[in-house]
């Protein structure tokens, strides 16, 4: 059988094996325009069969790639240029958020380039296994395992896709047997020899696949082990029940709480600010009984330089103006900022949209109002101060401060809300008079013996259970989720407007800043998600709480009785295991200033320095790589004469034996190619004719006579070295 006629059916058999992976891929994905993918699998193996230089292959390859990314994604047509300085944009951007480890972050265009580069990798190691290696059962044991996962856990059906791999996979691990057995005999296959191998080969294929299909099949034996899975891997049901572990850090999705998380302490952003803040992100005011939902979407675009219209704090109340810079690890489109929020100023001119019922900030883009995550950004805000005898002064709800709407928006509770919640919520405050000794009163309930914060025992409610009833009855074991949404729902029976808010803690202390002594940096991982509770006062707008077990937030509440009398002391419950302590007391010791170089801030000041310069940093990075691989490629102009220069010093005899290979090393980068069996005296007679002199065959006699002899007559270095340098000159010419 002729070569060709082998190679074209292994690169169709390896075809069709590959074909298999991306079968599932539109069916359990968004993915779209799957033919293109298939077309550039045959390309890809039909250049390699028929052997095209790897350079035009490869122009023909990206070309392919960039015209199928064209067709998806962008509405200019192939040859209108504009939109590959976009495509090459979003790759540089990509390429930042890989580094970052924000893999949700990449971009539809990033995803099918990076997909086509895949495909590529995997066409070349199938052409590597088939025609080089002749062995295929690794690809196609994978193969298998690929299909049978997808067919046990997603809807995905397999059935024939396990018989076409079967198939093939048996076709071609029968084909490569014979091609081995014939190469390490050294004997030619003809093609009545291969159909006298392929012949019993079919047959055997085609009668266990029958039988196989044919066959009855035993009921199983074993317990299903794919629900049990499942949960582990946060796939319940609809009902949340078995909802499994999750991983801790932002997500949007609120409306079904409950489940045991696993922490992760990915770095989201570092904050350069004049102490610890609680971090926003968004509210949510509808409760469902299951969890939290917004009632409503109301956008609002303004510049990124205007003042921020979220709930503003009134001008009553005692502020100070700050400001904090954050440096993002995350590409999130949304903004993060803390309470009394003024403005953000980005390095470039960005727009916003306030979603002023969430109070969910998004980043866009000004040019085409697409959502775009910055590095980095500074926030100006208002830090209050709040005085206890002015928030005591809410005994109720009065139709003139607070709307109804309003009101009946953030007292929202579901009609089928067990009574006993409502009954728990009077006994808590019963002896407080107006809103804010009872939202503490309530929010002190939660620091008692009885409740356990945890991350891992945390129940599940189920179809006809209440997430905040099953909490503060049944388990009084949660995280900050079931304190929060417990003390909304408490303080909403009662008639209280709160919204529920998340976020993220203040983190943990670096180190003190460089450029301003008054500054500490943070640095804030997904372990500090959070969500807390806001109440609203209406002479002092919406105030935070704390009820999460082991938690305190930052909130400056002046507690000077009416009679100037000394302030009550508020008592502060411990950190929680695995919350940082709060590093900011004793902050003017000198102790703590000796402390201040660390590894920790040479990193932060590191990973700072790369956000804000990584352009210029992987622009400098792929110059050096391209002089490094000019400098290499040129090798053989330069790598000579320093080994004229070095030679040229050295007068003993016995320099010969290694002058002479690094000749023969010389002359085959100069093309000069010595075969693998050729003897030095043949090989220097082809390099004497080639270079139509005798020098080569003089010096290859000097260097045999070396070398069964191990001397030289004395002096004779000087004529050989002559030689050997006119052989290497030659090479440079």
């Amino acid at each position: 059988m002729k070569r060709d006629f082998q190679s074209f059916f292994l690169y169709m058999f390896g075809f069709l094996l590959l074909w298999e992976w991306l079968r599932p891929i539109e069916q359990l994905t968004t993915t779209d325009h799957i033919e293109m993918f298939v077309i550039f699998i045959l390309l890809s193996f039909t250049l390699a069969f028929l052997r095209m230089k790897w350079i035009w292959q490869t122009i023909i390859k990206f070309w392919f790639i960039f015209f199928s990314v064209n067709m998806f994604h962008y509405d200019e047509g192939f040859f209108q240029f504009s939109w590959f300085t976009f495509f090459t944009d979003d790759l540089t951007t990509n390429f930042s958020r890989i580094i970052a480890r924000n893999w949700l972050g990449l971009t539809n265009e990033f995803r099918t380039f990076l997909l086509f580069i895949l495909l590529w990798l995997m066409v070349y190691l199938v052409h590597y296994w088939l025609l080089n290696r002749k062995r295929i059962f690794i690809f196609f044991f994978m193969t298998l395992i690929y299909i049978t996962v997808l067919d046990t856990f997603t809807l995905y059906s397999a059935t024939t896709a396990i018989v076409r791999t079967v198939v093939v996979g048996f076709a071609v691990m029968g084909m490569l047997t014979y091609y081995r057995i014939l190469a390490r005999e050294n004997v030619y296959g003809d093609s009545v020899a291969a159909r006298k191998w392929l012949r019993p080969l079919i047959i055997m294929i085609a009668f266990s696949v029958i039988i196989g299909i044919i066959s009855p099949k035993f009921a199983p034996i074993w317990p299903d082990p794919v629900p049990y899975l499942k949960a582990a891997g946060n796939k319940g049901g609809e009902d949340g029940v078995g909802k499994g572990i999750a991983k801790v850090g932002y997500g949007t999705d609120d409306s079904r709480l409950g489940g045991p998380f696993i922490g992760d302490d990915s770095i989201v952003f570092r904050t350069e600010a004049v102490e610890k803040n609680y971090w926003k992100v968004e509210t949510k005011d509808h409760y469902t009984g299951k969890g939290w939902i917004p009632s409503e979407s109301t956008p609002l675009t303004i510049s990124g330089d205007d003042l921020i219209p979220v709930f503003p704090i009134p001008s009553d109340v005692e502020t100070r103006d700050e400001n904090a810079s954050l440096f993002m690890f995350m590409d999130y489109d949304h903004l993060i900022y803390p309470a009394g929020i003024q403005r953000v100023q980005f390095q470039r001119n960005y727009l916003l949209e306030i979603d002023s019922t969430k109070e969910k900030i998004s980043i866009l883009n000004r040019i085409n109002s697409t959502p775009i995550a910055p590095d980095s950004y500074s926030i100006e805000y208002k830090v209050p101060k709040y005085q206890a005898t002015e928030l005591r002064e809410t005994t109720g709800a009065d139709p003139e401060q607070i709307e109804a709407e309003f009101l009946a928006r953030y007292t929202q509770l579901p009609d089928n809300l067990p009574d006993r919640v409502r009954e728990l919520a009077v006994s808590i405050t019963e002896k407080e008079t107006n809103w804010f000794d009872k939202a503490k009163a309530v929010e002190r309930h939660f620091g008692g013996s009885g409740f356990t914060y945890s991350q891992s025992d945390v129940a599940v409610p189920g179809e006809n259970d209440d997430y905040v009833d099953q909490f503060l009855f049944e388990t009084k074991i949660g995280y900050c989720d079931n304190f929060s949404t417990s003390m909304a729902v408490l303080l909403r029976s009662l008639g209280i407007p709160t919204r529920w808010v998340k976020g993220y803690t203040g983190g943990e202390f670096l180190e003190y800043s460089e450029v301003e002594s008054s500054k500490q940096i943070y640095e804030i991982t997904n372990n500090n998600a959070h969500s807390w509770v806001e109440v609203y006062f209406p002479n002092q707008g919406w105030v935070p709480f704390e009820p999460t077990k082991g938690f305190t937030n930052s909130v400056s509440i002046d507690f000077t009785n009416d009679d100037g009398t000394t302030p009550a002391v508020e008592t502060t419950a411990p950190a929680a295991p695995n919350q940082q302590q709060d590093l900011e007391e004793d902050s003017g010791s000198s102790e703590k200033t000796e402390q201040t170089f660390s590894f920790n801030g040479l990193w932060l000041s590191i990973n700072i320095f790369f956000n804000k310069n990584w352009k210029w940093i992987f622009i400098l990075a792929a110059i050096v790589v391209g002089a490094v691989g000019l400098i290499y490629r040129l090798r053989g102009k330069w790598l000579p004469r320093l080994y004229l220069l070095q030679f040229r010093l050295r007068k003993k005899d016995e320099n010969i034996g290694k002058a002479y290979l690094i000749l023969l090393d010389q002359l085959e980068r100069f093309g000069l190619k010595r075969s693998e069996n050729q003897t030095l005296r043949n090989y220097a007679r082809y390099i004497d004719t080639f270079f139509a002199s005798r020098e080569m065959s003089k010096l290859t006699d000097r260097y045999e006579q070396y070398l069964y002899h191990q001397k030289l007559p004395e002096g004779s270095w000087k004529d050989t070295r002559e030689l050997w340098e006119n052989l290497i000159k030659k090479t440079i010419a």
